[in-house]
Formats: structure tokens, sequence, C-alpha cells
């Protein structure tokens, strides 16, 4: 990941006509009242509180909530953002979010003054001022992502009998029923794709790639969804589709189409802002399946009993929802941190764009966005072990968690698609495992187009081959059955059984 996680859990059912259902607020379609959603963490201690500083005079950013979707009061939180002295950067009414930019410390409290009871919450995305617009060339090549991906760069040549990680979810064997259709569109929400990659430049779909890392607005300019600072999204989207044309390597989908929707600034961070864009755009532009190879920053648990992280998380979550709602499914990467997403305890490292991060205590109520979100296909990591062999374990780096991981899939020594001299290179994260969970749907929705996202989870998960608890990686126990465990879920992703 993109110093990215990834996340979660149970089946959940396909949402009603006008619901946006979000971990802290259902919104239920015009008019409607929002109702906060219960929360059973009894005996849970308190997160330990990380105030975010707005001062007079930089630039911060916000996410604020609306009660309802309904557009009278989507208008009235617009308003009171310009009557309380900020400015509306973006408005994504069908979910009742607005992002605003604001240069006095009070604007948080003001701004609620103003909205008159329309807003339900208003949060800063970030402890640092707004650093938009400033100039970054792919030169640098400043590469922030997770623990065990760095890139090995290797000779470019045709390499899909290196491939180990296809033959492991049986891509080799589902490629002889289909490659995917060129109807379905993989939305790859990550740090942009080599426009001219020889294995991706055909696959690629420009007309909606967007870069949503512009303050959290659409930005549809020809090149803005190109990468800049990272070849992270060229990796994961080789994994996704590169296609069979006798060069390279081959995806697990090679012949559906890929979106490029960019939401890794320059810096190299994923703003709760960014994914708001991002998860609409994919929405509104009718795609299939959306990769996350991320958690977003800058936090990598937003706790509910926090305001700032609250209000973001709620804003991501409807947006998710929504996406949900209009036919998307996502999936995203459990995390590369070696952390029980089921046993929360600390966090050490947020907020990640501090000087100094806060050492944490936290709680059930705390999530690795997207990941633990609803509807959401969280993924772990697999490693060939032992080395060469058709056998695998649990990768080393990998969140695990029973009831929150959904699947797994290789994620370690993953070769595919980067950007210098549109070659190829390993990667290894649960970044990496996650794009073959999202070639898998992207199969998957090809031989069954009229699935819904819900039923894609459940039949994903239920077409998963079991694996059983491995000798334990990195001190952490496996528990659970082989049919749902902490370390893999329900099994080993399977493409195979996805088009048949």
């Amino acid at each position: 990941m993109v110093r990215m996680s990834v996340r979660r859990p149970a089946l959940l059912a396909t949402a009603s006509a006008g619901l946006v259902a979000a971990a802290l607020v259902a919104v239920t379609g015009p008019g409607a009242t929002a109702q906060p959603a219960a929360h059973h963490h009894n005996h849970q201690p308190p997160s330990t509180p990380v105030p975010i500083e707005t001062p007079d005079g930089a630039v911060s950013s916000y996410l604020l909530n609306a009660r309802t979707t309904n557009a009278n009061q989507v208008q009235r939180v617009e308003r009171a953002v310009t009557e309380a002295g900020g400015t509306v950067v973006q408005a994504w009414p069908q979910i009742g979010v607005v992002v605003a930019h604001a240069t006095t410390s009070t604007f948080r409290e003001d701004v609620k003054d103003e909205a008159r009871g329309s807003l339900l919450s208003v949060g800063a995305t970030r402890t640092v001022p707004v650093s938009e617009g400033t100039p970054a060339t792919f030169a640098a090549r400043s590469q922030r992502v997770d623990k065990g991906e760095a890139t090995t760069e290797v000779t470019p040549d045709p390499r899909e009998g290196e491939q180990w990680d296809m033959r492991m979810i049986k891509a080799d064997q589902a490629h002889q029923v289909t490659d995917g259709r060129r109807s379905v569109l993989v939305g790859v929400l990550d740090s942009g794709i080599d426009p001219d990659h020889p294995d991706l430049a055909a696959n690629i779909d420009t007309a909606d790639s967007v870069n949503c890392s512009d303050a959290g607005r659409p930005d549809t300019s020809p090149t803005g969804w190109w990468p800049t600072t990272s070849d992270h999204g060229t990796h994961v989207a080789g994994t996704i589709a590169a296609a069979r044309n006798g060069v390279g390597i081959v995806g697990v989908a090679p012949n559906v189409r890929l979106a490029s929707v960019k939401v890794v600034n320059d810096d190299g961070f994923i703003y709760p802002e960014y994914a708001v864009c991002g998860f609409m755009w994919a929405a509104l532009h009718h795609m299939d399946v959306t990769n996350n190879s991320y958690y977003v920053d800058p936090f990598m648990f937003y706790c509910s009993d926090q305001p700032d992280q609250a209000a973001a998380k709620t804003a991501v979550d409807r947006a998710v929802q929504w996406s949900i709602h209009r036919g998307v499914v996502s999936a995203a990467a459990a995390g590369n941190a070696s952390y029980d997403l089921a046993n929360k305890t600390t966090d050490a490292t947020s907020p990640d764009d501090a000087a100094t991060p806060t050492q944490r205590v936290i709680n059930k109520g705390c999530q690795d966005i997207p990941t633990e979100l609803d509807g959401v296909v969280t993924v772990s990591s697999l490693e060939q072990y032992p080395a060469g062999s058709t056998e695998s374990r649990l990768s080393g780096f990998s969140n695990r968690g029973l009831g929150v991981i959904d699947v797994a899939a290789p994620g370690s020594r993953i070769l595919s698609t980067i950007v210098a001299n549109n070659g190829y290179g390993l990667k290894s994260g649960t970044s990496m495992a996650t794009p073959h969970v999202a070639g898998v749907l992207a199969l998957m929705k090809s031989a069954h187009p009229g699935w819904s996202p819900a039923t894609m989870l459940a039949k994903l998960r239920a077409e998963a081959d079991d694996k059983a608890c491995s000798a334990a990686t990195a001190g952490a126990p496996c528990v659970g059955p082989a049919t749902d465990n902490s370390y893999f879920g329900e099994g080993v992703v399977d493409a195979l059984d996805a088009v048949r």
C-alpha cells in the first residue's frame, strides 16, 4: 500500500434505494433525519485525544457532514461555510458532504453556529496547512510506501512464467475461460497509472480517469491522473489488468479497462477529502470495482470518540456506501503493520503528517479506513513458503484479525509494471495482495454482469479456498478454523471459481 492499509468483514446486504449508511450516520434519502448508528463497545477505554491545531492565517482543510441529504440542508451548510469566513472547495450533495478551506482558528465553532442545526459534524482533515499546488516531478521518485514495499527493478521481457501469484489464485486457469470483458471498468484509487506503459496503455480509460488530490475536487485535466512521485499505482494496475499482448506480464483480468483515480498527493498522503472524491467519482462514472491499497491519512485508525476523526470517517463512509448503492464493489488492503485489527489497543504512528506522532490508546471504535468500513473487501497478504513452492503463509508484515479479514491473496515479491523505463519490478505489501482480489472481482463481474456488490462479496468469500491456520507469523497467533480465521479470512481468493 502507499503507506496504506486495508480492511474488513462481514457480508453486507445491498443498500435500499436512497440509502447512504455511514458508520456513524444513516442518511435515508431526501429530507430524512440522520440517526447515530448504535455502538456497543462496553468497557472500552476512551481513545487518546489528538487535537488538530488550525492556526489563524494558515489554510486548513475541513470535511462537513450535513444532517441529511436534503438539498436545502446541504445548501444551508454551504452558506454557513461562507458566513463563517471559509471557502467551499467541493460539495457532494448526493451524500451531504462539503469540503471547505478556512484561515481562522475558530472555523469549526463558527460554522456550527452559522449552520443553525443543519450540520451534523465538522472536522479538520490534516495537521498541516493545505499544500496543494506545490510543483513536483517524478524525477524525485520518493516512495512513501508501507513496510516491505521497496521496488526491485528487473529486466523487462515476457515474464508470465514467473508469476507464481497468478498460479496460486488460479488466474492462469481462469484465463482459459475468460480474460474479462471490456465492459468492466476497474478504478485504481492510487498514485496514478503510467499512461504509456506497453502493458497498460491499451487498457486505460482516459475519459474516466481523474485526479482527486487537488484538495479533494475532481481535476479532469488530461495529465492530472498521471503518476508524479510514486509508481505504486502503476504496479497495482499491472496486477489487475496488464494486457495479454506478448509483452511483459499478464494481469488477473487482462481484458478489462482501468481508470486512474489519483488520490495520492505529491507528498505521498491520501487525505479524507481525496478518498471521498475517489469513491464518488467511481460511483458517478459507473465503475464496477475499485482497488484501494492504502489507508486514509493522517490516522492509521479513525476513532469515533474524537470529533475531527469522526467527521472524516463519516464522510468517507458515506461516499463508500453511496458507491456500493451505485453498483461499485471495493477491495482494500488490510495494512502492513503486523497488527491484529480485531484487538486494537494502541497506535504510535498517527497523525503521520505531524512532526511527532501521538502515542495513543485506541479502542474498537477506531477503524482503519476504508478497509474496515461495511461492504469493503478486506485483504491480507500471502508469501510463498517454502520459497519456490506452491504453498504459502501469512506475510510477516500483513495485518490480520478474526472477523475482519475477508480473503487472502499473494502480496510478497509480486512482479508487476513500474514507471521506470516502462519496466517491471517486485513489490511487497498488502497493497500488492489487494489488486489480485480486485482483478478476481473484475473477472466475476465479467462472467456475472448482473451481480450486485453484496452478491459479489458473498460469492468471493464463499468461493475462496479454505486455508487452515499456519505457524504463527511475527509472533502473532492464528485464531479460528480453516473456514474463517484471523490470518486468511475465508481463504485464498479463487479466480477460476469466480468465472465458472
